[in-house]
């Protein structure tokens, strides 16, 4: 409708403007300049659609795009079509087993202990490959900080917001496993009381997911455990197959909770999450808490984050 108003009005005036010395050639450059510029507007929402709805390998195309990278520079920020772009988690969503689990309790998020739990919970920020990334984490001991591999890849600049709120601390990793998408990082002067570990976890126990989804405020979702077992899948930068130790779960999990603990009616963290299914029942896959504690016990001296996961 806005062209047929455009062509109407437009037609006369081009009519008359004719007469004019090389306004042919004007016209033609101008239009062409339009054109190009509605064609990068056009890539432009398309990258962000494709950021917040795509398939993994397609997000991570998107990200690499250069054009894209420049756009976001360019551009003033407008919105969420933009933000997506600046802020993203490069959030697997993978195959593997069912949490086979009845749906959650919603009265979970409301317990007590689980509200607490929040204090230890912290959003995880950086950039890698040019682009933002946005993740959620938890306390695990004095000064370190469990998160996972994928959200904090190629990144220099992490910082870790307790309770999401500034100003953030500056974090760095001293373990990185891509395999089991996990990392422990370092933030000194951070003051919050470390989450318990739960020790071995029944399936069907109810359990809160707790982050910081799409960038956003602190969030809790009701959930359930299911169980822990070893199968073929791929690693933090969807690379495989790999022979990995995953715990399903059943639950709302978005990108953003990459990170982030889940915790049982007690407040102790019973995994982290890590991915979300791509069918069946909405729910997750979370990092085995025996693999957290050994890592938590391999920290040391600051270590690489490798290449970006986007």
């Amino acid at each position: 409708m806005l062209a047929a108003l455009f062509e109407a009005f437009g037609t006369p005036v081009r009519r008359g403007l004719r007469r004019i010395p090389g306004f042919g050639a004007a016209d033609g450059v101008l239009g062409a300049f339009l054109v190009a510029c509605a064609g990068l507007g056009v890539v432009w929402i398309l990258g962000a659609l494709a950021i917040q709805n795509g398939s993994y390998r397609i997000r991570m195309e998107v990200q690499r795009s250069a054009i894209l990278q420049r756009l976001n520079t360019v551009l003033p920020p407008s919105g969420p079509l933009l933000n997506s772009l600046r802020r993203l988690d490069p959030f697997p969503r993978i195959e593997g087993p069912e949490a086979g689990v009845a749906p959650p309790r919603a009265g979970i998020a409301r317990d007590p202990e689980v509200q607490e739990a929040a204090a230890g919970v912290v959003k995880v920020l950086g950039s890698a490959c040019g682009l933002g990334v946005a993740g959620s984490g938890w306390v695990a001991a004095p000064g370190l900080v469990v998160t996972n591999a994928h959200v904090v890849a190629g990144e220099r600049d992490t910082t870790v917001l307790l309770g999401g709120r500034e100003p953030g601390r500056a974090a760095q990793a001293v373990f990185f496993d891509p395999r089991n998408d996990i990392a422990i990082l370092r933030v000194p002067g951070l003051e919050a009381d470390p989450l318990p570990i739960a020790g071995s976890t029944e399936s069907g126990t109810s359990a809160a997911i707790l982050g910081f989804p799409l960038n956003g405020p602190f969030d809790i979702r009701p959930g359930r455990v299911g169980t822990t077992r070893r199968v073929t899948s791929s690693d933090a930068y969807g690379r495989g197959p790999v022979d990995r130790s995953m715990t399903a779960l059943r639950g709302l999990v978005r990108p953003g909770n990459s990170g982030g603990p889940m915790v049982d009616g007690d407040g102790r963290v019973v995994t982290t999450v890590f991915a979300a299914t791509t069918r069946g029942p909405r729910g997750g896959y979370g990092v085995p808490n025996t693999i957290v504690k050994r890592a938590l016990q391999d920290t040391g001296s600051p270590v690489s984050t490798g290449p970006c996961a986007g």
